[in-house]
């Protein structure tokens, strides 16, 4: 009978105790964690100048490094040290390619969204009073989240990344799919469904 997938307090406890291959399958089990928190977090113009993907391999770099500093002994410690690492590294990113932007101001068409109205600097306001289903995307992100995210297709991935996870009203959402906001709607609400669904599968 094949052996179960070890937990991810189990890999820790591994890891912790000089496992190479279990630190490696510990980290390669958040790799996508990383990236969907990354793409959430790297404003969408900067992705015209960097790929997520950076980001994720620098915190991976980062915390293989400094795993030894990792206190912690659960999945949600975990990813809350993940995310803090991750956070800092979009910063870096972000005042990097900042200045790069000023500094070629003259010589290169301003990277702000052309869909976007706001001034440059000003965040957008963050998604209105949550609903129901809001409130359940509201969750942690474990793992498991990220997984049955990951099964969704490519649109139901994009507007579960720019409403929950970037918290973008949906005219905002509408104006980066290049869609109107009742389509946009519809589509989020069925994307939210499926991840349910999914979600309860794995329950079952």
């Amino acid at each position: 009978m094949a052996h179960e997938k070890p937990s991810v307090t189990e890999l820790i406890d591994r890891a912790r105790q000089g496992d190479s291959e279990a630190r490696e399958r510990l980290f390669e089990t958040c790799r996508s964690y990383l990236g969907h928190v990354a793409r959430a977090q790297v404003e969408t113009w900067l992705r015209r100048k960097v790929d997520a993907s950076d980001v994720v391999q620098q915190t991976m770099l980062e915390a293989h490094q400094d795993f030894a500093k990792f206190q912690g002994a659960t999945e949600r410690e975990l990813l809350a040290w993940l995310r803090k690492i991750l956070s800092h590294n979009a910063a870096d990113f972000v005042r990097r390619f900042r200045g790069t932007a000023k500094r070629q101001a003259r010589r290169e068409v301003p990277i702000r969204d052309p869909a976007d109205s706001r001034s440059p600097g000003v965040p957008e306001p963050a998604a209105p009073g949550a609903t129901p289903s809001q409130e359940f995307m509201q969750l942690d992100m474990e793992l498991r989240v990220i997984a049955a995210l990951d099964e969704l297709p490519p649109d139901y991935q994009e507007v579960i990344a720019l409403r929950n996870l970037q918290r973008l009203p949906f005219n905002d959402v509408a104006n980066r799919m290049g869609r109107s906001r009742p389509a946009v709607q519809m589509l989020w609400m069925r994307a939210i469904r499926k991840l349910q669904e999914i979600l309860g599968e794995e329950r079952e």
